[in-house]
Formats: C-alpha cells, sequence, structure tokens
C-alpha cells in the first residue's frame, strides 16, 4: 500500500528529530544514531531532489524557489554532517559544538520545508499524485540506503559535489 508523499516526508522529519535527542544523549548509542542519520539523510535528501522536487518546482513560481532553497539547505545539511562524522570522540566539546551546528541547520530546514513546500503540496496536489510520489520517493530513498548512501565517503562525496554552500536564507 502506497503512502502520500507528504506523510512519509513527515515520518521521516520525525525520526531526524528523534535521532538527534539520542546524539545528544550521553545514555544513547550515539554511533549507531550517527550511522542511522548519516544514511537517512542522505536517503531522504537525495530521494526529495530527484523524485519530489521536480514536481513541486512546478507548483508557482514561490515554490520554485522554496524548493531551490531547499536543495540548499540539504548541502548544508550535509556539510554538518560530515564535519560531525569527521569527530572522533561523541560527547567531546567539539562533538557538541559540531552536534549543535546539524542540529540547527537540520531543525530549520525541517520548519521551513514542512512549512512552506509541503503545505503546498498538500494544499494543489491530488491524493493520487502524492501517492505516486510517495512510491516514488520510497524506492529512491530504499535503493539509497541499501547501498549505504551514509558512508563517509559517499558523505565526503556528495559535499564536494554541491561545493561549498552559499549560506543564503
Amino acid at each position: 500500500m502506497s503512502e502520500d508523499v507528504v506523510e512519509l516526508i513527515l515520518a521521516d522529519h520525525r525520526r531526524f528529530e528523534d535521532l538527534l535527542r539520542t546524539l545528544r544523549s550521553s545514555a544513547g548509542d550515539r554511533r549507531s544514531a550517527l550511522g542511522e542519520i548519516a544514511a537517512l539523510l542522505v536517503a531522504h535528501a537525495e530521494a526529495e531532489e530527484s523524485e519530489v522536487y521536480p514536481v513541486l518546482r512546478k507548483l508557482s513560481a514561490e515554490d520554485a524557489e522554496d524548493v531551490d532553497h531547499g536543495a540548499e539547505e540539504h548541502a548544508e545539511g550535509h556539510e554538518a554532517l560530515l564535519a560531525l562524522m569527521e569527530c572522533d570522540e561523541p560527547g567531546s566539546e567539539e562533538w557538541d559544538s559540531r552536534l549543535e551546528e546539524l542540529s540547527k541547520s537540520l531543525t530549520h530546514h525541517l520548519d521551513e520545508e514542512e512549512r512552506t513546500v509541503l503545505n503546498d503540496a498538500r494544499a494543489q496536489v491530488d491524493a493520487d499524485h502524492l501517492a505516486e510520489l510517495g512510491e516514488a520517493f520510497t524506492a529512491k530513498r530504499r535503493e539509497l540506503i541499501d547501498a549505504d548512501c551514509g558512508r563517509i565517503d559517499n558523505v565526503r562525496a556528495l559535499v564536494r559535489s554541491k561545493g561549498p554552500s552559499e549560506h543564503q536564507h
């Protein structure tokens, strides 16, 4: 059974928030949570950009701008993720500082995407199309996770390929 792409994206967003809480907790398995957030963040962003954003760009000029901004924020999130992955000691001052950067970047993006792009998708795209997009998003996301897209070398390659972010807000 397929699901609406907006619901699937929102479910991932809630999972990111759970994983950020685990990464902050000295009682949590931080290494495992980092591996999961890396894979999910990369797969989620790449699946949105290849399967969902092209459709949402066509809704309006404003939506096209919001989608482009979302893609920029994905690149910033990947940079922050890589910085955290390159930190050897969970719980160190450096870890906490890099985790805060990732958390700020990710939380800002989730909030903005939910208020703009996803609300517009819900309002302007019919249920059948949202379900088709959900299937495409899920398939692409699964393919990327199965290919171990959260490996540090892959995250490095993504950061290099997107170039230094412009940090335009």
